[in-house]
């Protein structure tokens, strides 16, 4: 008999002591409702349809998606032969290279931006000069420190190496002899030499290189439109927290990661920035990262928003197939200039910790780091919206092993 009262003694005595620590499973992945409300929103199961791109009409044509798979990966459209759209954004890492800047012909003064889940993306680029994915794909071609080419040589490569699968897809190439693709030619003010070439060229020709160049836009961005997380382990809880399904929860995140993703979605409140099942609310913020002393200054979204507005490839130009009604984002665009000094658009944490170094000019080289700059920003270094509450060290080292959670291989066309 005493035997058995120890037993049970002893047993009560393990419970209450589970119970009390933080440890406890039961605790540890019980959710409140509200709590649940906010898993469900950054689940990855709660991603809707990829919204129609108005402006681009062969999006989700499966010919173009073949033919801007091509281009994307085509070296011969860049000035050494050697760039291509997959320098930057190599297929087998993340879409993202490792480079605290973007390097192709030259060195950019920006880190190169993540592609994933970027077709749910109104404003591209980490200033947002650009406002489709077309648009933003033919940024770098004309940049003389990524592709180092022209509009010109690109009509030249598709007339010679891709006639069939252009023509296939958007109808005969116009006639257009050599003598009116001068190799050096784009409408860039601070080449003359290069706009006084494309100046030279009749506006009709013209007209034509630039439809030939924005088709193949349209082609790259149907490309990158496939490109799409897959779910993670982090997704695999929630999925299993919304079917209560409580061994599955306890298998799938260890107690660590749990607690990170409770401070992720709590007294962290990284989700005023981190939302949805993308995490990241497509805005742009000033962080009060400072500028690296070997780059130019950089104003961010600030310069960006008359870029947008007079680019010749926005929504609302000739060559997008939108109609005006449909471009809503750039007819209502925030247009406060002062309000964005400084601000860069949030990226998205899937796949983060496969993507070191971090921020706009790749200035943090680790999560840890990162988690840290945050935390030690002073009062009156950050808005409302950077207030992260009071993290010790052992929060940061939770959140950060909930932040490895969003890893898994990406999804695109094969």
């Amino acid at each position: 008999m005493k035997k058995s009262f120890y037993r049970v003694l002893l047993s009560m005595m393990i419970i209450a002591v589970l119970c009390a620590s933080s440890a406890w499973p039961l605790d540890l992945h019980t959710w409140s409702e509200d709590e649940m409300t906010t898993l469900k929103s950054l689940w990855i199961g709660s991603l809707p349809p990829v919204p129609a791109d108005p402006s681009n009409k062969y999006s989700v044509d499966p010919k173009a998606v073949a033919f801007g798979k091509k281009l994307f990966f085509d070296n011969r459209l860049s000035g050494n032969l050697k760039v291509s759209c997959a320098t930057c954004h190599p297929a087998n890492m993340n879409f993202a290279d490792n480079l605290p800047l973007a390097h192709g012909m030259g060195t950019t003064t920006r880190r190169t931006m993540p592609l994933i889940g970027m077709a749910y993306q109104t404003w591209l680029f980490w200033d947002g000069r650009k406002d489709s994915l077309w648009a933003q794909a033919l940024g770098p071609i004309e940049s003389p420190v990524e592709h180092g080419f022209t509009r010109t040589q690109c009509a030249s490569i598709i007339i010679e190496h891709h006639k069939k699968d252009y023509e296939e897809l958007f109808g005969p190439l116009p006639a257009l002899s050599k003598r009116d693709l001068p190799a050096s030619a784009k409408p860039s003010p601070e080449e003359p030499s290069a706009l006084k070439a494309w100046v030279s060229i009749p506006r009709d020709k013209k007209k034509a290189i630039n439809r030939i160049y924005t088709n193949m836009g349209k082609a790259i961005a149907a490309f990158v439109q496939t490109i799409m997380p897959t779910p993670s382990r982090f997704d695999d809880y929630v999925e299993a927290a919304l079917k209560n399904d409580f061994s599955r929860m306890v298998k799938t995140l260890a107690n660590d990661e749990v607690k990170g993703l409770r401070l992720f979605i709590g007294k962290a409140k990284c989700t005023n920035c981190h939302s949805g099942p993308l995490f990241t609310n497509g805005e742009f913020h000033n962080i009060g990262l400072t500028q690296p002393e070997n780059l130019p200054p950089d104003a961010g979204r600030s310069d960006a928003i008359a870029k947008v507005l007079a680019d010749e490839f926005n929504c609302m130009s000739e060559y997008s197939d939108a109609r005006r009604a449909d471009c809503s984002e750039l007819r209502f665009i925030d247009t406060d200039t002062y309000k964005y000094i400084g601000a860069f658009k949030t990226p998205t944490l899937r796949n983060v910790a496969e993507r070191a170094p971090y921020m706009r000019a790749g200035q943090i080289s680790t999560l840890e780091k990162v988690l840290e700059f945050y935390r030690d920003l002073k009062p009156g270094q950050r808005s409302a919206d950077l207030e992260h509450g009071e993290l010790n060290d052992l929060q940061l080292q939770q959140l950060e092993a909930f932040l490895r959670t969003l890893s898994a291989p990406l999804d695109f066309a094969k």
